[in-house]
């Protein structure tokens, strides 16, 4: 193999896929990326058997071949060196880099060794704009469990209802939901958070559709020059809709950023009470209050005017509450529960495409 690459996109393809590869496993190959010439590109992958990366970039080859090198060291070395173009060859599974400056030699392994990820050979094809797939994961991404007891949770739930695409991500404590788009064919897919939040990177440059390709076992991202491929999790995603109470008996619609603020305040007196705040909202004032007590420090009162419907008191999580929060952009918001022991909702009163569950704690 030898070939010339510019040192910006071969950085950039390392970046990409470099994350994936993984020192800790009981593999050692799987600390290396693969990098080999296909159809006059160089491609640059990674793998840690659950999810790979491959990143083409456009080359100027002499020659064909394929090796595996250290993914940390290389990456680390690529990003030192200065723009331009580097050279690369290949000897007895040695890879030479050649530059301006620079004359190294990185010993690699034969890529034949480098474990491969199934190709999908028969499934589903469907497109999104990548601009709404990234609003999408970033709306409910953060809500996916991290607890690997309950492999179910951990992934983020892409499904169809009424030829409507939804996705959704839970982790019992707090839903998140959002529309994607309209679903021409039945779509059940769970896919584990920790890929999706490597699309989620690779997704901060792209502009165009994300083609998605998926069968009962894996699914595959194409994104621009860049390919990702992740084995879906087993299991029965559990019916969200369930959690969504159909009417609530106290509304509060208020700034969102307003509500936001006060609830980051709140939250800083909450430390002591593993984050438990004590919402009030009351018709007769027209107010939202949120109590926090710091024993050891004091206590906190923080209050904003609403446009109320109903009076109660809930408590919840400082924490899920902003992250909801956080997730909506419109400038207005509003705060729906029942009772106390009953799940509340947050939701844009002008958008019904995201909404946003928060399970609250024993008072």
């Amino acid at each position: 193999m030898k070939l010339q690459v510019t040192q910006e996109n071969f950085n950039k393809a390392l970046t990409s896929v470099a994350r994936v590869a993984s020192s800790r496993s009981t593999l050692p190959i799987l600390a290396n990326i693969l990098i080999k010439t296909i159809n006059n590109r160089l491609s640059v992958s990674a793998t840690n058997l659950d999810i790979a990366i491959t990143h083409f970039i456009g080359s100027k080859i002499t020659s064909e071949g394929a090796v595996t090198i250290p993914a940390r060291l290389t990456q680390d070395f690529i990003s030192s060196v200065p723009p331009g173009v580097i050279e690369l060859e290949l000897d007895n599974n040695k890879l030479h880099i050649t530059t301006e400056q620079y004359n190294s030699v990185i010993n690699g392994i034969a890529a034949d060794e480098f474990p491969v990820m199934p190709a999908i050979k028969s499934g589903e094809t469907w497109k999104l704009p990548a601009a709404d797939l990234k609003k999408a994961l970033q709306q409910v991404i953060f809500a996916a469990s991290s607890d690997s007891a309950r492999p179910v949770l951990t992934g983020l739930y892409f499904h169809s209802i009424d030829k409507t695409l939804f996705l959704a991500a839970t982790d019992s404590y707090r839903l998140a939901e959002t529309k994607l788009a309209a679903a021409k064919k039945e779509v059940s897919l769970l896919i584990p958070a920790s890929a999706l939040h490597d699309l989620l990177r690779v997704l901060s440059d792209i502009e165009d559709d994300v083609q998605i390709t998926h069968d009962d076992q894996q699914v595959l991202f194409q994104a621009g020059d860049i390919e990702l491929v992740a084995r879906l999790i087993e299991g029965k995603y559990p019916d969200v809709h369930k959690l969504i109470p159909k009417r609530f008996s106290v509304t509060a619609t208020m700034s969102r950023e307003e509500f936001l603020n006060i609830t980051k305040v709140s939250s800083l007196f909450a430390r002591e009470t593993a984050g438990s705040i004590t919402l009030k909202v009351d018709e007769a004032t027209q107010t939202v209050n949120i109590h926090s007590v710091a024993s050891q420090l004091g206590e906190n009162t923080a209050s904003s005017s609403a446009s109320i419907t109903g009076s109660g008191s809930i408590t919840l999580n400082s924490r899920y509450l902003l992250d909801g929060l956080h997730a909506f952009d419109g400038e207005q918001i509003s705060f729906c529960f029942n009772g106390k022991l009953e799940p509340s909702l947050l939701k844009d009163p002008a958008d019904n495409g995201y909404l946003h569950i928060i399970m609250p704690l024993k008072s």
